[in-house]
């Protein structure tokens, strides 16, 4: 649908979408069964940032940013804006002013399956972007889109209130009604491997912490010297 601003969608609390922060995307992304990551193309377009905020989502039409500022209006602290075009798009939809614009807002950040522009601007604001360019292209405001209504971006389907988290390995989304449950899932993960990492850490091989020897051999691997090796392969 085109031409409609959905106000006031549901949200998780924020004791939720902040804890899910504690997390990277690569725990969150395993801990819910290996779903909700976007596509790779989505890269920081400044390293170390790290955020968790609630999705405002934005549907637009290619090389048009209008619908953005519409958004605006919509955004509340600890969101973060969710831009997918309607067909695929490089140009720059997104700059300095309209991050201003959201920053006064608390606005967290902006994930976009397009291009932004403006990157020194952005760095030095610090205002995190996620987009899948970058490019200098300007866009017009002629064309209605949608805001807060289900939206595909990097090829996961988002929806006005679920959580986004977005680190230097990629953006994940969690489900608003799954959230508490991931939130747990996530927790038990990073316990789990700091278990790991302490036995990594004294020099136990991952063949024999995580149990692989057996499953190796009935997959058929075998180990020789080098003489056995050798005949092997005269003999074929």
């Amino acid at each position: 649908m085109s031409g409609i601003v959905v106000t006031n969608p549901p949200r998780p609390a924020e004791e939720v979408r902040d804890g899910l922060g504690r997390f990277g995307v690569a725990t969150i992304h395993e801990a819910q069964g290996r779903r909700g990551l976007l596509a790779a193309a989505l890269n920081p377009i400044f390293p170390g940032s790290h955020i968790s905020g609630t999705a405002v989502t934005v549907s637009v039409a290619p090389c048009d940013n209008w619908m953005i500022h519409v958004a605006v209006e919509q955004c509340r602290p600890g969101d973060v804006l969710v831009v997918a075009p309607t067909s695929p798009s490089d140009a720059g939809y997104f700059g300095e002013l309209l991050a201003t614009s959201l920053k006064a807002r608390g606005v967290r950040g902006l994930v976009i399956d397009a291009g932004c522009r403006d990157i020194a601007e952005l760095r030095a604001m610090p205002f995190p972007v996620w987009s899948r360019a970058v490019s200098a292209e300007g866009t017009v405001k002629e064309t209605l889109g949608s805001v807060n209504t289900s939206v595909v971006c990097g090829g996961q389907l988002v929806e006005a209130g679920d959580v986004i988290v977005a680190d230097d390995d990629g953006v994940v989304v969690v489900r608003r009604t799954e959230a508490g449950e991931i939130l747990a899932a996530s927790a038990a993960r990073e316990e789990k491997e700091a278990r790991l990492r302490a036995r990594y850490a004294e020099g136990e091989l991952g063949l024999d912490v995580n149990s692989m020897r057996e499953r190796l051999a009935r997959k058929g691997l075998r180990y020789l010297d080098h003489d056995e090796y050798l005949k092997e392969v005269r003999d074929r």
